[in-house]
C-alpha cells in the first residue's frame, strides 16, 4: 500500500469521526453558560459605535 492509500484511508475513517468531535465541541462551545456575556457583547458591539457618533 502507498503513503496515499495509507492518508486516504485514514482521512476517510478517523478523519470524519475527529471532524464530527470537533463540530459537536464547538457547537457545543457556543451554548456554555459561561460564554455568554461574551456573545452578547459581541452581538451588541456594532450598536455601540452607532451610539458613540450620534451622541
Amino acid at each position: 500500500m502507498s503513503t496515499y492509500d495509507i492518508f486516504r484511508h485514514f482521512a476517510d475513517s478517523w478523519g470524519l469521526v475527529m471532524m464530527a468531535i470537533v463540530f459537536v465541541t464547538f457547537t457545543g462551545w457556543t451554548f456554555l453558560p459561561s460564554v455568554r456575556d461574551a456573545h452578547r457583547t459581541a452581538a451588541t458591539s456594532i450598536f455601540e459605535q452607532e451610539d458613540a457618533i450620534d451622541g
